[in-house]
C-alpha cells in the first residue's frame, strides 16, 4: 500500500511538471516580440563591433562606400568557398568605394585569426561575441549576406552561399555613382 502511495505522489509531480512546462512555452509563445526581417530597401541596423586588431567598426562608418556584409563561422564549408572569392573581389573593388565587412558568430579570437591567416584575409574582420548584430540582422543559416549601399540601405540579401561571379556582380551594384 505505501509502494502505491509513493507512485501516485511521483506520477503527481512529474505530470505537474510537465503541465507547467506546456504553459509556459504556451505563454512565451504568444508573448514573444516579433523579430523585424529586413527587407530590401530597409535601413540597416547600425551596428559596432571590435577586429581582431582591437579597431571598432561601426556600420555608420562607411556610409557613403557600398558594404558588403557577410556573416561567417569556420566551421562553415560553404564560407570557407565563398572567402577567397570575396578576398579576391575586395583587391578589385576596395579603391571603387566598396567595402567587405565579414562578421564572425561568436568563435574565439584565436580561431578566427588562424582562419584569416590560412585564408589570407585582408578586408575587416569582426567577431560578434553576444550574437546582437546577428539577431538585429535575422541572421538563420550560414553564410548570409547583405549589400548595403552607400545611404546605409539594404539593396538585397542574396540567399546561401554566393559564387565569384555573384560576388562580383554584387559588389558592382553597390558600388557608388
Amino acid at each position: 500500500m505505501e509502494k502505491k502511495k509513493k507512485r501516485s505522489i511521483i506520477r503527481g509531480v512529474i505530470l505537474l511538471v510537465l503541465a507547467c512546462a506546456i504553459i509556459y512555452t504556451i505563454y512565451n509563445s504568444a508573448t514573444k516580440d516579433e523579430v523585424k526581417v529586413l527587407a530590401d530597401g530597409d535601413q540597416a541596423p547600425n551596428f559596432e563591433l571590435v577586429d581582431l586588431e582591437g579597431n571598432t567598426h561601426r556600420l555608420s562608418d562607411y556610409k557613403g562606400q557600398g558594404v558588403f556584409l557577410n556573416f561567417w563561422g569556420t566551421w562553415c564549408e560553404p564560407c570557407k568557398k565563398e572567402m577567397p572569392a570575396m578576398e579576391r573581389q575586395y583587391q578589385q573593388f576596395k579603391d571603387k568605394g566598396v567595402q567587405v565587412l565579414a562578421v564572425n558568430i561568436a568563435q574565439s579570437n584565436f580561431e578566427v585569426q588562424k582562419f584569416v591567416d590560412e585564408y589570407n584575409l585582408t578586408f575587416p574582420v569582426v567577431i560578434d561575441k553576444t550574437k546582437s548584430v546577428m539577431q538585429a540582422y535575422n541572421v538563420g543559416q550560414l553564410p548570409a549576406s547583405f549589400l548595403i549601399s552607400p545611404d546605409g540601405k539594404v539593396k538585397r540579401i542574396p540567399p546561401g552561399e554566393l559564387s565569384e561571379e555573384q560576388i562580383k556582380s554584387f559588389m558592382e551594384s553597390i558600388k557608388p555613382e
